[in-house]
């Protein structure tokens, strides 16, 4: 959904999955006069469909009663498949036990129906505030491991010698860093480093990963920075005691 008028971009894209379209459409106009982009999903099915598709939503507001599946169930697969857009749950149920369920499986917030339209507004920016990465500026150098990136002079180097990466590689490892934490897809890396849409294969990209991989991991076989998440794409982890996805 565009945003309003007015506005030159939205302030983040939403997946709000409701059964109840009255509650639905409400939050779609809601949130589409506060700005955001909007996308409903009337089912569990849905709603994961949407949440595994990228690129990735900003955040997902998921109702766990949903039909097909249920919310935990949404957000387990969703977990598991590497999704890691916040999501904060919506539920009729007040169970403490319920609540507890909902943030092992990886949720962000938790939100009792009824609310306040204001509060959960509140929320929502919250949340984003919260998990929006802090992305190095073009000034900065990041350093992981052995490897410091340079961003003004775009090199990587070691205490010992300078990373020798071609400039297409540097470019896909400075994306990754500036996204790191977060899953990015072939056709995010197509769209916004190869400035393309759709034209070349993914067997390129991984070409490409592999050969980037072999020059920064300790063990190109046992990536533990330029990880993979199957059937989606990549993930950079900076932390390198985290296991490969």
């Amino acid at each position: 959904m565009p945003p309003p008028p007015g506005s030159s971009s939205p302030k983040a894209d939403l997946l709000i999955a409701d059964d109840d379209p009255d509650v639905r459409n409400s939050l779609v106009d809601l949130f589409a006069q506060e700005g955001y982009a909007v996308q409903p999903a009337a089912c569990g099915a849905d709603a994961l469909q949407e949440m595994t598709t990228l690129p990735p939503y900003d955040l997902v507001l998921l109702d766990l009663r949903l039909p097909q599946k249920t919310g935990f169930e949404v957000l387990r697969e969703a977990r598991q498949g590497g999704v890691d857009s916040p999501v904060i749950l919506l539920t009729v149920k007040d169970e403490h036990t319920s609540k507890i369920r909902g943030f092992d499986l990886g949720a962000d917030d938790y939100v009792t129906k009824p609310f306040d339209p204001r509060e959960l507004v509140a929320r929502v920016r919250a949340v984003l505030a919260r998990s929006a990465p802090a992305l190095p500026t073009p000034d900065d150098a990041f350093t992981f491991g052995d490897c410091t990136i340079h961003f003004p002079t775009e090199t990587v180097a070691t205490p010992d010698a300078d990373v020798d990466l071609t400039d297409l590689e540097f470019d896909i490892l400075a994306y990754l860093v500036r996204h790191r934490g977060r899953t990015v897809s072939r056709e995010q890396l197509l769209r916004d480093v190869w400035g393309i849409s759709g034209t070349i294969t993914t067997r390129t990209i991984d070409r490409h990963m592999a050969s980037l991989r072999k020059k920064i991991e300790p063990r190109p076989e046992s990536p533990i920075y330029l990880t993979t998440v199957y059937g989606i794409g990549y993930k950079f982890v900076a932390d390198a005691s985290a296991s490969p996805d």
